[in-house]
């Protein structure tokens, strides 16, 4: 089953949610993780790594945080997972140059690499903007309560 890592889940997951409020110049690691009920340490790490990807930029200090380096439109649900987890395959034998030793004999590899490129394409073309405009009228009222609550 193709399935995305947590860290991926929770790297959109924030993006989203800084998406979701563009009035705020940053939010911390700690504002989104208690948002969604993540773990804080874990989104820190995930926050530092799509800030040296280039995805957010961070900014130290008091009022410092995390926010998106780009428009929300521009980003992609592709650049958010390759930026985590590294490219992805839906089978090891779409991987690289070499081919395993079945290769001559091989019926699936093509196919499979055309839905791996299909599945890519799918992710390339959902923006972040996207995931923060398709949100249930429920959780959007629980978004408003907790930004509400931050401000504080």
């Amino acid at each position: 089953m193709l399935k995305l890592t947590k860290k991926a889940d929770y790297g959109l997951m924030a993006l989203k949610f800084l998406a979701e409020h563009p009035e705020r110049p940053a939010l911390s690691a700690k504002d989104v993780a208690d948002a969604y009920g993540i773990p804080a340490q874990l989104l820190a790490k995930i926050l530092q790594q799509l800030t040296r990807s280039g995805l957010l930029r961070s900014t130290a200090g008091m009022n410092g945080g995390y926010a998106l380096a780009r428009e929300a439109r521009s980003i992609s649900a592709y650049e958010v997972i390759l930026a985590i987890d590294g490219p992805f395959f839906i089978t090891s034998c779409t991987k690289g140059k070499t081919g395993c030793e079945l290769t001559t004999n091989c019926t699936i590899k093509e196919p499979l690499a055309r839905v791996n490129e299909t599945i890519a394409g799918v992710l390339k073309s959902i923006s972040i903007q996207d995931l923060a405009e398709h949100e249930p009228p429920a959780a959007r009222e629980r978004n408003a309560r907790e930004l509400v609550a931050l401000k504080l």
